[in-house]
């Protein structure tokens, strides 16, 4: 398969998950991403996940997740000839990816300014918590303090459990997302103008654009104060999750038309009449009431029951499941979302999940297993000009 970033190469010195799934994606796409890595340390990540002995290895499940197709080098930045191979293969390189906090590359003496001078077409793109101006800049940033910062802990939850945080790590990862497009959408540009930039992005802003969009219009534009609602919708009723005879189900209402057919489906059709429920302004003030009706009607038969149900009148319905669910369900398989690499330093198989698409109606392939740390660097320095001496004298000088 042609893939739109082949030819493309992206220097990624970033950590754990903001930096990672967004080169993961470039990656996905064709780009080669060679992953600088700090020697005899690597990315946190390889010791993190739920398999110790693959931690042990450096292989840890938290780092396959996100790794899979890159190229790995162990260079260090902190030396001064460390920072000149960096140099070098940054005036090589059409990306430069990283998620320090400011000011971190600036004080290594490998600023944006200093590499772009050295590359008028590098893209450079700075992943961090807060960005690279303003007063929160120099935070230490984690997923759960954007999501404290952005309301999104504040929404989640029930009125009297809130704040509660996201079970995922949605601010690392829509942060993720932004920096992937954000970079390919450079790239486009830079093919028109022959010029790179420079590209901040920071996962705050990220979840505010995205997450909470709609909340922070509200308020906005309309004065109207979001509060939490628990596993309910803050815009439409009935939309939520509901309680059936054994398993919780969700369904959604954001048409009238839906409502009505949600009545049929549910044998209900009395509601469709009744004042309370009449509109959607009606059924957001009387939430509660509904909510207790339509839960007496479900609790009479199973989540599958009602889900076929719904869906036969054509009402968006479905069940709530545990992510061992999901990872099992025939839509995953079909769709080659999961895909099976062998990892020699594991001596063994692992599944990882791919683009969240299709380009011309096939999966993107993952084209390599997560690297192991450095395996790459004789290759890149070698195909950078380097010869074996060089290499060698590298080595004993602690730089790679």
């Amino acid at each position: 398969m042609s893939l739109p970033l082949s030819g493309i190469r992206v220097l990624d010195l970033t950590n754990v998950i903001a930096g990672p799934l967004a080169s993961y994606q470039l990656a996905l796409m064709g780009a080669e991403v060679i992953k600088v890595e700090v020697p005899g340390a690597g990315d946190l990540a390889r010791k993190m996940g739920a398999d110790r002995e693959a931690g042990r290895r450096g292989m840890g499940t938290s780092f396959i997740a996100f790794n899979g197709g890159k190229k790995s080098i162990a260079l260090n930045l902190k030396s001064a000839r460390g920072k000149e191979v960096f140099r070098l293969l940054a005036a090589k390189a059409d990306v430069v990816l990283e998620n320090f906090r400011p000011g971190a590359m600036a004080r290594l003496g490998l600023s944006p300014e200093s590499l772009r001078a050295l590359n008028p077409r590098l893209i450079y793109c700075a992943v961090s918590g807060f960005g690279q101006t303003g007063p929160l800049a120099e935070r230490a940033s984690y997923d759960q303090i954007v999501q404290g910062y952005s309301g999104l802990m504040a929404l989640t939850g029930e009125p009297d459990t809130a704040p509660i945080k996201a079970g995922l790590v949605v601010c690392d990862t829509t942060a993720a997302i932004v920096a992937a497009f954000a970079i390919a959408a450079a790239l486009v540009k830079r093919n028109a103008t022959g010029i790179g930039g420079t590209i901040d992005v920071y996962m705050l802003d990220c979840a505010l654009g995205s997450m909470t969009s709609w909340v922070i219009s509200n308020y906005l534009n309309a004065g109207h104060e979001a509060k939490p609602v628990g596993n309910h919708s803050q815009t439409s009723a009935p939309s939520g999750t509901f309680r059936t005879a054994d398993n919780p189900l969700n369904i959604v209402n954001n048409e009238q038309k839906q409502w009505h057919a949600t009545c049929d489906a549910l044998g209900l059709e009395g509601l469709k009449n009744d004042p309370r429920f009449a509109e959607r302004d009606d059924r957001m003030r009387n939430q509660a009431v509904l909510k207790d009706l339509l839960e007496a009607r479900l609790a009479t038969d199973s989540a599958a029951v009602w889900e076929a149900k719904l869906i036969a009148h054509g009402v968006p319905a479905g069940p709530v499941l545990t992510p061992a669910q999901i990872a099992h369900h025939p839509q995953m398989r079909e769709r080659g979302q999961l895909q099976t690499v062998n990892v020699p330093a594991l001596n063994r198989d692992v599944q990882l999940v791919g683009a969240g698409f299709r380009l011309g109606g096939k999966p993107l392939p993952i084209a390599a297993p997560p690297p192991e740390l450095g395996q790459d660097t004789d290759a890149v320095l070698r195909e950078a000009g380097f010869d074996e001496r060089e290499i060698a004298e590298l080595r004993i000088e602690g730089a790679i």
